[in-house]
């Protein structure tokens, strides 16, 4: 039984891996000349930008598996002291409290928050259809708590909007305590144990060298090698490929929903149109380098997030060199900003230039910047960043549901969640599954 999968980022990537682990006949083709989708990485000289996800966190199982990629020597985890997160509130970045002490007897948030926290052990209010992380958190904390934790929160991991995400659709584990423990608090305590601990890491020459890694042992890639349509067959699919057609058992669209809207368009024309309404707002990735002599702010943490509340003109500012070593020389300092989402988009569109001077003038009044200009700068746009997973999202997944009765599979990071660990485990899962039915 023979596999095709369409796509070659982290998902369609593990997936062909883990399938020709396990002895499995696959195809996988890819329209782009390199693999990883969204991961890349950028070394020049003595500098390694990311251009698509800055880490990868993971727990030890992920650990084992990425040893047996062989790229346990290549792992880099994050310093210690980027442990700290910070956000912008009164005019300066503070840091958002980590630990319950921290939250309760710290200044960050006020009393009247502090307050909802204690209460929300005994809340016994239910989540509705349909319920949005805003609403989901103001009925259970507060609107504070809202505006300066989780906003910036799900800004970073979705560039989205906590007031159109669905709880449902990104922590449905939440949903999950409150039903089970009346709390969502009882229920992360509760379940401390069993989460098991995360790290956060990259690789020498950045999160590229794990796609590379997983390339690199596909004995059935194919790429530079777009397909054009698909068909059904009476027992499988028939691919179309600049190579000539290819006939298979099962196919997996580990695309995007636009490209999976074009293959479908035939088939599920229903579905197709359903999926061209998900949204992924545009980003800029904007790498700013500057004498460390020259910036007076310590830069002990992650970085620093933007409230929309703040009005400010980026999204946040990880500090690249302080998370990783290796970044950029030793005398020197690596911003990475992210300007836009889906609660700032306009900003994503401005001209390069523009970008670019609003991202040096918000660095040099937020950390005590004095230089006139950076070291050295780039940005990067992702036009179309990452999928908001709101009600045009969950509108679709029936239709994915139904579409496996026809062997038709989706590994994307727009179904069943975002992130690269995610993606990963979703693929692992499917390998599985795959190989069962065979």
């Amino acid at each position: 039984m023979i596999t095709g999968i369409i796509g070659a980022g982290i998902s369609g990537l593990t997936l062909a891996y883990e399938l020709q682990q396990r002895g499995q006949d696959y195809q996988l083709w890819e329209a782009n000349s390199q693999a990883g989708g969204y991961i890349r990485s950028e070394r020049n000289s003595d500098y390694l930008c990311e251009l698509g996800p800055n880490s990868l966190l993971g727990d030890e199982a992920l650990l084992a598996w990425l040893d047996g990629l062989g790229l346990t020597p290549d792992l880099v985890f994050a310093n210690a002291v980027s442990k700290a997160r910070f956000i912008y509130r009164d005019g300066a970045y503070r840091e958002l409290p980590g630990t319950p002490p921290a939250l309760l007897f710290g200044g960050f948030f006020s009393l009247k928050t502090k307050w909802a926290v204690f209460r929300e052990l005994s809340n016994k209010s239910q989540s509705p259809v349909g319920e949005t992380l805003g609403q989901f958190f103001r009925r259970r904390f507060s609107s504070e708590i809202v505006d300066y934790a989780l906003g910036p929160f799900v800004a970073g991991i979705y560039a989205g909007d906590p007031e159109r995400l669905l709880v449902s659709e990104t922590f449905p584990v939440l949903l999950q305590y409150e039903r089970e423990y009346g709390s969502v608090l009882k229920g992360l305590i509760k379940n401390q144990s069993k989460t098991g601990r995360r790290q956060s890491f990259s690789f020498r020459d950045g999160m590229q060298m794990l796609p590379n890694a997983l390339a690199s042992k596909l004995t059935q890639a194919h790429f530079s090698c777009p397909v054009s349509r698909i068909e059904r067959t009476q027992t499988g699919w028939l691919v179309h490929t600049p190579t000539g057609p290819q006939v298979v058992d099962r196919l997996v669209l580990a695309v995007s929903t636009e490209a999976a809207a074009r293959l479908l368009a035939d088939h599920a024309p229903a579905f197709s149109t359903d999926l061209r309404h998900i949204e992924y707002p545009p980003m800029v990735a904007v790498h700013s380098v500057y004498k460390r002599a020259d910036v007076t702010h310590p830069l002990n943490g992650f970085g620093g997030l933007n409230p929309a509340v703040e009005g400010r003109f980026a999204a946040g500012h990880i500090w690249s060199s302080s998370i990783f070593a290796g970044r950029c020389p030793a005398d020197e300092v690596l911003f990475t900003t992210f300007v836009g989402g889906q609660q700032n988009a306009g900003n994503a569109r401005l001209p390069d230039a523009t970008i670019q001077a609003r991202v040096h003038a918000e660095l040099v009044e937020s950390f005590g910047i004095t230089a006139p200009k950076p070291v050295r700068q780039q940005s990067f746009p992702w036009p179309k960043a990452i999928p908001q997973y709101d009600e045009n999202l969950q509108a679709v997944k029936p239709a994915v549901a139904a579409l496996e009765a026809a062997n038709l599979f989706i590994c994307a990071n727009w179904y069943g969640g975002v992130s690269l660990s995610d993606c990963i485990g979703k693929a692992r899962a499917l390998g599985d599954r795959l190989t069962s039915a065979s």
